[in-house]
């Protein structure tokens, strides 16, 4: 992947959502809404602050996160769907 996030922003790829209700009906994929769930493949820098340094990122490329259900823009890279959020639209880590 060619896609190197700047100061504060991470790339996510969105993890899949259950295409079966706990109940056991198949849920098809026009119904579904979009995963709010997903995995960091890259991350900036880090935040520029206004004294000149450089904030380090909480998160890491790994981490499994939540994040806001419209947060970010989408982008694609190779035939796969990327998210590009800043850090602070990252609601939480999971695990």
């Amino acid at each position: 992947m060619n896609l190197k996030p700047l100061h504060d922003r991470v790339v996510i790829k969105r993890m899949e959502e259950e295409k079966v209700s706990a109940g056991g009906i198949v849920i098809p994929d026009s119904a579904t809404e979009k995963p709010i769930r997903g995995e960091i493949v890259a991350v900036g820098e880090g935040k520029p602050l206004d004294n000149g340094s450089v904030r380090a990122l909480k998160v890491k490329a790994g981490d499994k996160v939540l994040f806001g259900k419209y947060a970010g823009t989408e982008v694609k890279v190779d035939g796969t769907d990327y998210l590009v959020v800043r850090e602070d639209d990252i609601l939480a880590v999971i695990g």
